[in-house]
């Protein structure tokens, strides 16, 4: 038999077992929701924040081409416009609607194939009598699918004529649309997800991103775009896709109604991609005679040059995704650990980033004891990187056994991680046996 002395093994075996874990928390908490469907998952593109990701090194030419001194425009709103409600319709369907036949009158051959669930009384973006975009955007109940369809015309028998259809899984974040294809907008991507919507408006926060146009695009497209419309080369020219967003100086003050409020601090948030070509900062909503079109107007003293482009290839996971990196981790090393009392002892703290959305990391430590003196060697760090955490413990030789645990909170821009490092002081040796089977 061999006997091998082991100090505080007795103690920190049991502890090792209720040690608590890392806990990551992210925002926002939830999706945006519609007929008790997601709006894709809360980690899809759409739905991330990028108040605190890089500026696209471009971002001045796309903005001086787009135009520094053209005003923003909410492109929705109530009543009619040229006889057709402002903005972009959308309807929910119950989970039994009948799906019809869509005759595709391009020869295109990148659209999803029917049958859609599309009532023929669907509204349909513009004017009845119009030739415009025509676009139909219909979520199904029950299947959390949207379908939608560019330039529809509905049929007498109940089927529907399209220049192009798609369809998406709400409760998924991809595939994407293969690439090159396009959808039922420009950019490949679906519209529904970024309409401003006034159920939003009305519950205090858009929490996703919103969709816009500009008169001249690059013949190329960035994450999660799947298509291009231009033959222009020009770097100048921004690429479909790309996100923008409101300049964090930019004052969100008494200028603007509460209404408006929630529209900008969206755009500060979670911003625009660039879905279409059209007029210069047109943001796409949908029509509701809920809208205070004067309200509306408020945003117009909003110009160009308030904007910057904003760079979220650091967020992408897989480019046939829309499902994106998410923040960052912190470790301890070691976790826990026993020391005599009146001793000094470090441990060293790793932050490991997911994102480059949280280049800064902030930590703050919590004493359990006035016993400790605790110290960060520094309270910021650029992620990933790593901090010298010191414990000195004043408790005089002879003190009984105390476990403490010390949390460790880190926040880097939406996500806060706790995680726990476990400390003995003091105790008893303990002798274990270990008995050797010859």
């Amino acid at each position: 038999m061999i006997v091998r002395r082991c100090l505080w093994c007795g103690v920190l075996a049991l502890l090792i077992l209720v040690l608590p874990t890392a806990v990551t928390q992210s925002a926002p908490q939830s999706p945006p929701t519609l007929g008790g469907c997601p709006m894709f998952p809360v980690d899809n593109i759409w739905n991330v924040p990028v108040d605190t990701l890089p500026v696209d090194p471009n971002s001045n030419a796309y903005i001086n081409t787009i135009g520094a001194d053209a005003n923003v425009h909410a492109d929705f709103g109530s009543g009619l416009w040229d006889g057709a409600p402002i903005g972009i319709p959308y309807i929910v369907v119950p989970s039994n609607q009948p799906k019809v036949t869509i005759h595709w009158t391009t020869t295109w051959n990148e659209n999803d194939p029917g049958p859609y669930p599309i009532p023929t009384a669907a509204p349909v973006e513009g004017a009845p009598n119009t030739n415009g975009d025509r676009h139909v955007l219909v979520v199904r109940q029950g299947e959390c699918k949207l379908y939608e369809l560019y330039r529809a015309f509905p049929n007498a028998d109940g089927s529907w004529n399209a220049d192009s259809g798609a369809v998406y899984t709400l409760t998924v974040n991809g595939p994407l649309r293969p690439a090159g294809w396009t959808s039922a907008d420009a950019a490949g991507l679906p519209m529904l997800p970024g309409l401003a919507r006034y159920d939003e408006v009305a519950a205090g926060e858009i929490n996703h991103a919103l969709r816009f146009t500009v008169p001249q695009t690059r013949d190329t497209y960035v994450w999660p775009a799947r298509h291009f419309a231009s033959s222009l080369t020009g770097a100048q020219y921004p690429p479909m896709g790309q996100r923008f967003r409101l300049k964090a100086n930019f004052a969100i003050d008494n200028r603007f109604s509460p209404d408006a409020k929630v529209i900008l601090r969206a755009l500060k948030k979670y911003g625009l991609i660039l879905a279409d070509n059209g007029s210069s900062w047109y943001i796409s909503g949908a029509p509701d005679e809920r809208w205070n079109n004067d309200v509306l107007h408020q945003l117009d003293v909003v110009v160009g040059s308030d904007f910057e482009a904003v760079d979220v290839s650091s967020l992408m996971v897989d480019p046939n995704s829309g499902q994106t990196l998410q923040g960052f981790s912190v470790a301890a090393a070691p976790s826990m650990r026993a020391i005599d009392p009146g001793s000094v002892t470090h441990f060293v703290l790793t932050v490991e980033r997911t994102a480059a959305f949280t280049p800064t990391v902030s930590l703050v430590t919590g004493n359990p004891s006035p016993s400790l003196t605790i110290h960060l060697s520094q309270a910021v760090i650029a992620s990933p990187g790593s901090v010298t955490l010191t414990v000195t413990d004043t408790h005089p030789s002879g003190s009984t056994a105390v476990w403490y645990t010390i949390p460790i909170t880190a926040t880097g821009g939406d996500t806060t991680y706790v995680t726990n490092i476990g400390l003995l002081v003091g105790g008893e040796r303990v002798f274990l046996p270990i008995v050797r089977k010859s």
